[in-house]
């Protein structure tokens, strides 16, 4: 029996494929990704608790803080971070979102969870063409003296897929955790999904997770999201996932 599907009902069944069809990908055997992540209560701590702490323009203005596990969120300008933050964090408008590329100019420091926090999320200037060399020097410093850093996520456009400075940056980062010199763990995060084609979506999905393999076999499975009003999926996915980063959830055996 043929059906003829509209583009609403045609992304739907797509997205329910790709909710229920585990994608054919290798990853590292250390790691089943983000679905083997135990069930924990995630309303405590997601629920409208966010919180900006300080903005830092240089090495010497990054705050001390109290200690709280940190994870950091990079991506190319353009790449939907403050959309998917706000939508992660339950709030709105606490990061700055904007049509313009580029609008995140310092690390910027975000405490999540109920006093006196659980976690904090540092939003990071975006690199690439609108990328400027001080952002990356900052960036680095920080990956380089964070000791309280426990995740890096690298976000990537689904829709425009990875470009020269994606891959570099994912090379970057795998080439540190490989050296020993990192103690944090990297794991990539696919936005705007759901402006993929429904015809061919989970191929598409897929090319990229095999790409981001390819260039750091050290990153952890890829966590497919959209964070538009009417279409939003994965959110759940990066909470939890920035829990077990933390160690606020416990690994499913």
């Amino acid at each position: 029996m043929s059906l003829r599907l509209g583009r609403k009902n045609s992304l739907d069944l797509a997205w329910q494929l790709l909710r229920t069809t585990p994608l054919n990908l290798t990853y590292p055997p250390y790691t089943n990704g983000v679905r083997a992540y135990a069930s924990h209560n995630i309303t405590g701590v997601f629920s409208q608790n966010a919180q900006f702490l300080a903005a830092a323009t240089s090495a010497s203005s990054i705050p001390r803080l109290s200690g709280l596990p940190e994870v950091i969120v990079a991506g190319r300008a353009n790449v939907g971070k403050s959309t998917l933050l706000n939508g992660v964090m339950q709030r709105a408008r606490l990061v700055n979102t904007s049509s313009k590329p580029g609008r995140t100019k310092t690390l910027s420091f975000f405490r999540i969870g109920p006093d006196p926090g659980k976690l904090v999320l540092v939003d990071a200037p975006g690199y690439g063409t609108r990328g400027r060399p001080e952002w990356g020097r900052l960036f680095d410093q920080y990956l380089d003296t964070r000791q309280q850093l426990c995740r890096v996520y690298l976000l990537i456009n689904a829709k425009h897929g990875m470009n020269e400075a994606d891959k570099l940056m994912l090379q970057d980062l795998d080439r540190r955790i490989q050296s020993g010199r990192a103690k944090w763990t990297l794991q990539a995060i696919i936005t705007k999904a759901d402006l993929l084609p429904s015809r061919g979506l989970e191929g598409s999905i897929s090319d990229i997770q095999q790409t981001i393999f390819q260039h750091a076999p050290t990153c952890l499975p890829a966590i497919t999201t959209a964070s538009r009003k009417g279409n939003i999926f994965g959110i759940d996915e990066v909470r939890k996932s920035l829990m077990e980063a933390c160690g606020l959830g416990r690994l499913s055996h």
